[in-house]
């Protein structure tokens, strides 16, 4: 005898019938799924603080100013990126179904900063030791992107908590601001600049490693995911709601280290800092924090 369906069941994110949901994971799936993210949460941290924030162990090949810019990054990585993996995993070992959502945004965000950490730096001009560290960033980048698999394919996106139309179409207009923020007020102008006969801009010239891949990871695959996803939730399609899911969480994560970067680089009196951008980068890690917490605070009302 088949058991009756909550209408709540019946609707998917948009308020439209949900397809038919799928099957719950093995215990032994769930076990090393919730392990891995405790041990990407774990491995982030100890990344941080064998960094410039703690030990100073991995001294990297950079600048002043980009060391500054990692710094704070790795404030963000110890105080809300690990701990955000922990959680994931101990919910998912606990068969929570926030567990594998809450896991999206720490893999994505460590996915994206393990390879400028493990790359991005100028291995003749400036000394270091990060080499000696390649093996624990190709580790953890491995693990995250396993862990975002994992993690996409965890839940299924009709069966999330629905929210309202005026809040998603919040979201996603944030979301394209963010991509504008992207590729026309950060990047743009030194692109321009670094493209000219005589190159111009201090990053580009101090260091043109991080300075080029961050431009092509940011222009060539965060900013038209980030397009899409919104343009998805806009039109209401299918996949969009899941996608933002993802999307939100990797922007708290983000927000909260270009905040911290900002933060360090005024305090450090770095002459690329400004008042200016640690208020706007602020701004932005409040907002995409406060976005986070709506969109998975109702996911734990789930059983």
């Amino acid at each position: 005898m088949e058991t009756t369906r909550t209408e709540a069941d019946r609707r998917d994110a948009w308020g439209r019938p949900a397809g038919r949901p799928r099957t719950e994971s093995g215990a032994g799936s769930a076990f090393g799924f919730g392990f891995g993210a405790i041990v990407l949460g774990l491995g982030t941290a100890a990344v941080t603080l064998l960094g410039p924030l703690g030990l100073g162990a991995i001294r990297y090949h950079a600048s002043e100013g980009a060391v500054n810019q990692i710094l704070g990054g790795d404030v963000a990585g110890l105080l809300l990126v690990a701990p955000a993996a922990v959680v994931a995993g101990v919910l998912v070992l606990r068969r929570n179904p926030a567990g594998p959502v809450l896991a999206l945004g720490p893999s994505a965000y460590v996915l994206y900063t393990e390879v400028q950490l493990a790359l991005g730096g100028d291995f003749v001009r400036y000394p270091g030791n990060s080499e000696r560290f390649f093996l624990l960033f190709l580790a953890l980048f491995v693990l995250a992107g396993t862990l975002l698999v994992r993690s996409w394919t965890g839940f299924d996106g009709a069966r999330l908590p629905p929210l309202s139309h005026r809040f998603t179409r919040f979201v996603a207009g944030f979301v394209l601001v963010i991509a504008a923020f992207l590729a026309v007020g950060l990047h743009l102008p030194g692109l321009i600049a670094s493209l000219r006969a005589s190159p111009s801009g201090s990053a580009g010239l101090t260091d043109p490693a991080v300075f080029w891949l961050v431009k092509f990871m940011d222009l060539g695959v965060v900013v038209p995911v980030l397009v899409v996803v919104a343009v998805g939730v806009l039109q209401q399609r299918d996949w969009a709601h899941k996608a933002m899911v993802a999307v939100v969480g990797w922007i708290a994560c983000l927000g909260s280290a270009v905040a911290g970067m900002a933060i360090v680089m005024q305090a450090a009196q770095d002459p690329e800092a400004s008042i200016g951008n640690v208020v706007a980068f602020g701004l932005f890690a409040v907002v995409g924090l406060a976005i986070a917490v709506g969109v998975y605070r109702p996911l734990f009302r789930v059983r």
